[in-house]
């Protein structure tokens, strides 16, 4: 991780909470020695596109273990709304002169740094308010692998205009309703052959955790990230590991 533009700053906000509804406590569940989000914190910390990093956790007092990690993780925190993350995110953004926003969220130990940076790229070249390899349904990429890019004036506008509940839980769906045509909404970034797969790589349930702690127990190194391609490439070649969370349905965002 490093800074980029001498303008603007770039910065991915992690979204985290202690009392996540399917399965509580599992942003610092142990995976490989260390809590799933030290993993994720370390996964962006690779790219080279992003000047520092948020962990945006909830104002309640059992989130103060997560201000905790983040604090020998070395990143920054900040605490808000629980349940309208909207506003988490717009207040975060707010205080430490966010100017362009990377989205991530706190259960997916194998975001992919290559993938986070190409989403930025893009969003930089196209000019537009927002781009997101995971446009509503419209996903080609594992889940896990899932990242967001948007100016902080239009996460502005959506903080001031937003009303239905979900648009408030979820952030970006008032990005892609864009009601009234006020957006520049980027292409959906596709996944490249080598990564366009339907696998589960977040952690939602009790499965995931299982697939991941085996990915993490075959491939993790001290010191050293897990090559995603190699994950994708071992499931290839081992169906049986993969259908471990197979037929687990997305929370929807209505």
């Amino acid at each position: 991780m490093r800074g980029n533009n001498k303008n603007l700053k770039i910065g991915a906000i992690i979204q985290a909470r202690m009392d996540s509804t399917r399965l509580p406590g599992k942003v610092l569940m142990d995976i490989a020695g260390k809590p799933m989000l030290w993993h994720v914190i370390e996964r962006v910390k690779k790219c080279k596109k992003i000047d520092y990093i948020v962990v945006a956790i909830t104002n309640k007092a059992k989130d103060k273990a997560i201000i905790k990690l983040a604090k020998k993780c070395k990143v920054k925190s900040f605490a808000g709304s629980e349940n309208n993350v909207l506003d988490r995110y717009y207040r975060a953004a707010k205080k430490f002169n966010v100017d362009i926003i990377v989205r991530i969220t706190s259960d997916c130990p194998l975001i992919d740094p290559k993938i986070i940076d190409t989403c930025i790229k893009r969003f930089l070249n196209e000019k537009c308010d927002y781009i997101s390899n995971c446009f509503g349904d419209k996903v080609t990429f594992p889940r896990g692998l899932d990242v967001s890019v948007f100016s902080f004036s239009v996460l502005e506008k959506a903080h001031n205009n937003a009303t239905e509940a979900y648009e408030k839980e979820h952030v970006v769906p008032y990005f892609w309703a864009n009601k009234n045509n006020e957006f520049k909404i980027g292409k959906t970034i596709q996944a490249p052959a080598d990564y366009a797969r339907n696998y589960r790589l977040t952690v939602d349930c009790e499965k995931d955790l299982v697939l991941i702690k085996k990915i993490y127990k075959k491939f993790y190194k001290t010191n050293e990230i897990i090559d995603t391609l190699k994950v994708i490439s071992f499931l290839d070649r081992h169906p049986e590991i993969a259908q471990i969370n197979i037929g687990y349905k997305q929370k929807p965002f209505k």
